[in-house]
């Protein structure tokens, strides 16, 4: 009866067709029951009576709705009077127990069990006792009480369940964009270092042309030729500096003087003479022609994706795939063995692959992670263009 789950307050006009649905089930039960007694041979003023009371049920679900214990008393008064009242009075007892308290509705079904146990004694039913009329009542009354309170005790459970997940849910929240502006202002400390050394590279060497003006040609060509590096790549770093200050999600990955690609099978080693049991596949053409910035990323995730199973799987192997191409982008895959059972499954914040995930992005590229069949996976795509 999940239809009956209205508000006790004043009936909204969207209200008005339940509460005619109401209605009318009940005048169908109600007529029922009349029809009933008829064909059992009830005498015509009880027939009358029957009729009159089903009229007053109908019109007091109004009442029941809006004030719900005086509507369900007066149903259950009515009860004593008719049969016809029944229905009535049995979805009173169980929408003041789905709305009120308990206690409020103990009362409702103390007062049902003496209205009809009133009515059964002065109108028995052929062939029932009057002890065993009035154990189905109370046995049928602590159902519909007991019921009631169940269904509103669940959803009472289910709505503060649906509180707690929605605050846990802007916590962590809260959390990632925390580790965002993190690892952002961490990475523009970094590039700070990185522009001050480019800058000074470029100076020195500026200094030289114009203090050494009688170099030998090719000199001059190579500190040319630097100098033009380093102010590509000083403007490349600081355009970077600024998308992320900007919080520009879709600008290139930025870091500091960090590894390349072409130092991960070092990095592999090292985690290998650390006591990991590491495998790498690398099927990357073209290794130097790939571009630095997916490099430091991918030497990051890496580094990161190693760090993580020596954390959490200290004792399982680790399985490293690098593949890519010119146009195809860069795309690293890492995955190890979960734990045994018995230990926790990746403990811990995760705010390491938050900005792993976040350098990704801002290379332009993606970064997902995710366990399944026993393992934990982690794979990532980044852009190779030009």
């Amino acid at each position: 009866m999940t239809s009956l789950a209205l508000s006790p307050a004043e009936p909204r006009p969207a209200d008005m067709a339940m509460i005619v649905r109401i209605i009318a089930a009940m005048a169908v039960l109600m007529s029922a029951t009349v029809w009933g007694r008829y064909e059992a041979g009830a005498a015509m003023p009880l027939l009358a009576i029957d009729v009159a009371v089903g009229v007053v049920c109908c019109a007091l679900v109004p009442v029941l709705l809006r004030k719900p214990v005086l509507g369900a008393v007066g149903m259950a008064v009515l009860a004593a009077v008719s049969w016809a009242a029944t229905p009535a009075a049995t979805l009173g007892t169980v929408y003041v127990a789905r709305q009120r308290r308990f206690p409020a509705a103990v009362v409702v079904g103390i007062i049902g069990v003496a209205a009809h146990v009133l009515r059964g004694l002065w109108q028995p039913i052929d062939g029932l006792p009057i002890g065993w009329w009035i154990l189905l009542v109370v046995l049928g009354e602590a159902a519909l009480v007991a019921g009631g309170a169940l269904t509103q005790a669940r959803h009472a459970l289910i709505s503060s369940l649906r509180e707690r997940a929605q605050r846990a849910e802007d916590e962590q929240g809260r959390r990632v964009a925390e580790a965002r502006t993190a690892e952002r202002r961490r990475i523009a400390g970094e590039m700070h270092d990185v522009l001050a050394h480019r800058l000074s590279l470029v100076a020195t060497y500026a200094g030289a042309l114009e203090y050494r003006p009688d170099s030998a040609p090719e000199r001059l060509s190579k500190a040319a030729a630097v100098i033009r590096t380093g102010v590509h790549d000083a403007l490349g770093e600081l355009r970077d500096v600024i998308a992320v200050l900007r919080e520009d999600e879709n600008s290139g990955s930025i870091s500091g003087p960090q590894p390349g690609l072409a130092d991960v099978p070092a990095l592999i080693e090292e985690s290998r003479q650390a006591g990991m049991v590491v495998h790498l596949r690398d099927s990357v053409t073209e290794l130097e022609a790939a571009p630095a910035t997916a490099g430091r990323t991918t030497y990051r995730i890496v580094r990161e994706a190693l760090t993580n199973a020596r954390k959490h799987a200290a004792d399982q192997p680790v399985h490293v795939t690098l593949s890519g191409a010119p146009q195809l982008g860069l795309t690293i895959e890492v995955s190890n063995p979960l734990p045994a059972p018995a230990a926790p499954l990746v403990p811990g914040s995760g705010t390491g692959l938050i900005g792993l995930t976040e350098r990704a992005r801002l290379a332009g590229g993606s970064l997902d992670h995710y366990t399944g069949d026993g393992e934990f996976r982690l794979r990532s795509w980044l852009p190779w263009t030009g």
